[in-house]
C-alpha cells in the first residue's frame, strides 16, 4: 500500500515535468528557427522587422513577412520598388496599395515554387492577411479605423510558434492571427488570388469569389478561404494519383497529354454509354484531348473508344435524356456528337439524387472543347498550346475544388471555368482576343532580353506573375518536353502586370453587360403567362393599333362607305403614281424615332405605365387537352391543305394534265413578258386598282363569277401519286 500511494503521489508531478520539458524543447526549436530566418532576412545588415511609416499594422506585418521569405531587409524591398517604380512614389495616396501589392507578388511567387505549398495553413494564412492588410494599407489614425481593421492585434498563437515558419519570425509582433470577425471584400480577393495561377484566374476570379460567398453576404471568411485551399490540395493530389497509376499507362496518351477526371471505376456508381438503344457500362476518362470510355463487356474483354475532343469535327457537347432502351425518361445523360459519327453517342450518369454528376461532366468536358477551339482559332503551338491547356486544367481542378467542399456547381455567366466563361459571356471573344493579344503573344516572343534590359525596363521582372504552365509544372503536371521547358522558364518568371489592362477591361465591359442581360432576364421571367388563351389576349393587347389599321383598311376594300374608300384608293393612286411609295419605308421609321425620343425626353421621370390585359374565362384541365386537340386537328389540316397544293403543282409542272400545263405555262409567259416590258410604278397601280376593286358594286358578280371558276379549274387538277415506305428498323447487336 505504501508503494501505491507514494506512486500516486509522485506520478502527477512526474507528469507535469515531462510535458514542462517537452514544450521548453519546443519553444527553443522554434525559438532557433525564428532567430535563423530573421538572420537570413537581416543579410544586408538591416534588420528585417523595421516598420514603414506610410503602412498600417497589418501591412506593416504583411511586408516584414514577404521580407523572411525573400530573404531580404524590407528596406531593400522599398529601395527597389522605388527604383522600379518612381511614378508610384510621388502619388502618396496610392505609395502604400502598390507597395503592398510588389512585396505580395514577389513572396507568393518564391514561396509557390514549392509542390506542396497548398498544404502549407501558414500560406494560406499569409494570403488571408495580405488580402485584409490590401483594404487597409495606409497608416490611419487609431479613431478612424475601420471596424474590421480594428480587430486586427497582434497576439500569440502556440500553434504556429510552435511550428517556426518562416512566416512568423517574431509571432509575438508580427503575426496577426485571423478570426471570424476579419473579411475580405472582392477587391483584394482579386488582386492578390490571381498573383497564384492554381488559386485563382484573372478571367474568373469575380465568379469564384461569388461562389465562396455566396452564403456570407459577398464578404470572404478565413475559414472559407482556408476549406477551399485545402480542397484544391485534395483534388491536385487525386489527379495526380490518377496519373501515377497504372491505368494512365492503359490509354497511351499522347505527349503532354493529362487526365483531368475518371467516373464509372466503382460498381455503385458506374457510367452507361447508349448507342442506338443499345447500353453497356463503363469507365468514362476525360482528358486535356478526348474523351476515353472504356467498356466492360462480358466475353469481350474491354475495349476503349476515343472520342477526340482537339479535331475541328463540328462536335457539340449537351445535356439530354436518357433511358432503357432508347426511351428518353431522365434527364441525366451527355450527347456527343460530331461530324465523324454516324449518330450521337449518350453518357448517361445515373444517380438517386439530382443530375449534380452529369452537370459536373458537362462542364468540364464542355471547358476541354472550348479551349481546343481557342487553340485551333489562335493556331497555338508549343509553349502557346500548352499554357492554354494549362490555364484549363486548373480551371477545372480549381471547379472540382469548389464543387467537392461546398457542393456548389456555378452555371451560365457564374461559371468559374475560364474558355467556357468567355464563350458564354456577351463580347467573350473580346475577352478571347485581348488574352490571346496581351498572354499568349507575350509567350510567342523571345523574353530573354528581359534580364538584360536597361532598369527602367526592370519593372517585367519585379512585378512577377507566374504564369500558368510553369505553376503547374511545379506541381508535377508535365505538359512539354524538358528542354522546352528549361528554354522557357525565364519567360515564366517575367509578366508584366501591365499587358492585363485591356484584358481587365474587356472583362469589365463583358461583365457590365452580362449584368444587364440579367437584369433583363428578371423582367421577362416576371411577364411571362400561362395559358394559350392569356398568350393571345396579350399579344393582341400588344398589337392593338396595327390590328386596328388592318381592320379598318380592310373595311375600306369592302366599299361600305362609298365616299371614304373612293378618297383612300384616289390617294393610293396618287402617293404611288408620284414616286411616294420610296417614302413610306423611311417615313415609318422616321416616325417610331420621334416618338421614342418624344418620350425619352419628355417623359423621363414618368415610369413605364402597367399594360393592363383582360384575362380570358379559365378554362379547366379537360377544356384545356379539348382546346389543344382542336388546335392540333387545325394545324394537320392546314398541312395536309399545303401538301396538296404541292403535290397539284408536281402534277403540272411534270405534265401529268397536259391541257392544264399548257395553259399555265403561256401564263407564265405572258406574266413574265408582262414584267419585263411594264414598268414597276404601273404594274403596282394594276395590282392596287385589282385588289381594291374587286368588292364595287360594278365588278362584284364578275368577282365572284372569276373566283367560281378559278376553284372549279383548280379542282379539277389530280395530285402526283405518293407512297410512304417505313425505314428498315434493324436492332443493334451489342
Amino acid at each position: 500500500m505504501g508503494i501505491v500511494e507514494t506512486w500516486m503521489r509522485e506520478k502527477p508531478i512526474r507528469t507535469f515535468l515531462a510535458q514542462l520539458s517537452t514544450r521548453r524543447a519546443a519553444a527553443g526549436a522554434a525559438a532557433l528557427l525564428a532567430s535563423s530566418s530573421a538572420a537570413a532576412a537581416s543579410a544586408d545588415g538591416e534588420p528585417g522587422d523595421r516598420s514603414i511609416p506610410q503602412l498600417s499594422s497589418i501591412a506593416n506585418s504583411v511586408v516584414s513577412r514577404c521580407s523572411r521569405v525573400l530573404a531580404l531587409a524590407t528596406e531593400t524591398l522599398q529601395q527597389n520598388f522605388e527604383v522600379d517604380y518612381p511614378d508610384s512614389c510621388k502619388e502618396s495616396n496610392t505609395y502604400a496599395k502598390e507597395f503592398l501589392e510588389y512585396c505580395c507578388h514577389k513572396a507568393l511567387h518564391e514561396v509557390t515554387t514549392r509542390p506542396d505549398h497548398l498544404a502549407d495553413k501558414n500560406l494560406r494564412r499569409l494570403m488571408f492577411d495580405m488580402m485584409l492588410a490590401w483594404e487597409h494599407p495606409g497608416a490611419v489614425v487609431e479613431d478612424e479605423l475601420p471596424e474590421n481593421h480594428s480587430a486586427l492585434r497582434t497576439t500569440v498563437d502556440i500553434e504556429d510558434d510552435d511550428e517556426g515558419s518562416i512566416f512568423y519570425a517574431n509571432s509575438t509582433r508580427l503575426a496577426v492571427q485571423v478570426n471570424d470577425k476579419k473579411t475580405v471584400g472582392l477587391g483584394a480577393f482579386a488582386r492578390i488570388a490571381p498573383s497564384c495561377p492554381i488559386i485563382a484566374d484573372l478571367v474568373t476570379v469575380h465568379n469564384l469569389f461569388d461562389a465562396l460567398t455566396c452564403s456570407s453576404g459577398g464578404r470572404l471568411h478565413f475559414f472559407v478561404f482556408d476549406k477551399y485551399i485545402k480542397s484544391l490540395d485534395k483534388v491536385f493530389r487525386s489527379v495526380k494519383g490518377i496519373l501515377q497509376s497504372p491505368l494512365a499507362s492503359s490509354f497511351h496518351l499522347d505527349a503532354g497529354e493529362c487526365i483531368l477526371a475518371m467516373d464509372g471505376d466503382r460498381p455503385i456508381h458506374p457510367v452507361f454509354q447508349h448507342i442506338g438503344i443499345s447500353a453497356w457500362p463503363g469507365r468514362l476518362i476525360l482528358t486535356t484531348h478526348a474523351l476515353y470510355f472504356q467498356s466492360i463487356k462480358v466475353g469481350y474483354g474491354d475495349k476503349i473508344v476515343k472520342y477526340d475532343l482537339a479535331t475541328d469535327s463540328d462536335q457539340v457537347i449537351k445535356r439530354d435524356f436518357t433511358g432503357p432502351l432508347g426511351v428518353r425518361l431522365f434527364d441525366k445523360a451527355v450527347m456527343y456528337k460530331s461530324s465523324t459519327l454516324t449518330e450521337p453517342i449518350y453518357f448517361d450518369f445515373p444517380e438517386l439524387g439530382g443530375p449534380s454528376r452529369r452537370d459536373y461532366w458537362l462542364a468540364i468536358a464542355r471547358e476541354v472543347l472550348q479551349v481546343n477551339k481557342f487553340i485551333r482559332k489562335f493556331n497555338l503551338e508549343n509553349v502557346q498550346r500548352a499554357e492554354a491547356l494549362s490555364k484549363a486544367i486548373l480551371g477545372i481542378l480549381r471547379y472540382s475544388a469548389v464543387k467537392e467542399a461546398f457542393h456548389i456547381s456555378p452555371s451560365h455567366f457564374k461559371t468559374t471555368l475560364t474558355f467556357s466563361l468567355a464563350e458564354k459571356l456577351p463580347k467573350g471573344d473580346m475577352v478571347l482576343k485581348a488574352l490571346y493579344d496581351n498572354y499568349f503573344q507575350l509567350l510567342d516572343t523571345s523574353l530573354s532580353h528581359l534580364v538584360t534590359e536597361s532598369p527602367g525596363d526592370n519593372r517585367l521582372q519585379n512585378h512577377s506573375l507566374p504564369f500558368s504552365l510553369y505553376a503547374l509544372s511545379r506541381m508535377g503536371f508535365i505538359l512539354l518536353k524538358r528542354k522546352d521547358e528549361a528554354q522557357s522558364e525565364i519567360s515564366f518568371c517575367a509578366v508584366c502586370f501591365g499587358v492585363t489592362k485591356s484584358l481587365e477591361a474587356a472583362l469589365e465591359e463583358s461583365i457590365c453587360y452580362s449584368e444587364r442581360i440579367d437584369a433583363a432576364r428578371a423582367t421577362i421571367d416576371q411577364v411571362k403567362v400561362e395559358g394559350v388563351d392569356a398568350n393571345l389576349a396579350l399579344m393582341q393587347e400588344l398589337l392593338f393599333p396595327f390590328i386596328q389599321v388592318v381592320k379598318l383598311t380592310y373595311s375600306l376594300t369592302k366599299w361600305e362607305d362609298p365616299l371614304k374608300s373612293f378618297l383612300f384608293l384616289a390617294f393610293t393612286l396618287y402617293v404611288i403614281q408620284r414616286g411616294f411609295i420610296a417614302y413610306m419605308l423611311p417615313s415609318f421609321f422616321l416616325a417610331f424615332a420621334v416618338v421614342m425620343l418624344w418620350h425619352k425626353y419628355n417623359g423621363r421621370e414618368q415610369l413605364l405605365g402597367v399594360l393592363e390585359v383582360r384575362t380570358p374565362p379559365s378554362k379547366n384541365p379537360v377544356e384545356q387537352i379539348l382546346t389543344l386537340q382542336d388546335a392540333i386537328s387545325k394545324l394537320e389540316e392546314t398541312l395536309q391543305s399545303v401538301n396538296i397544293v404541292l403535290l397539284k403543282f408536281r402534277a403540272v409542272l411534270f405534265a401529268a394534265v397536259p391541257k392544264t400545263t399548257e395553259m399555265v405555262a403561256v401564263a407564265f409567259l405572258a406574266a413574265s413578258a408582262f414584267l419585263i416590258f411594264v414598268p414597276w410604278r404601273h404594274l403596282l397601280l394594276i395590282a392596287v386598282l385589282e385588289v381594291y376593286t374587286r368588292e364595287m358594286p360594278l365588278r362584284k358578280q364578275n368577282t365572284e363569277k372569276f373566283r367560281r371558276r378559278i376553284r372549279e379549274w383548280w379542282a379539277r387538277i389530280p395530285a402526283a401519286p405518293v407512297q410512304m415506305i417505313k425505314p428498315n428498323e434493324s436492332k443493334k447487336k451489342r
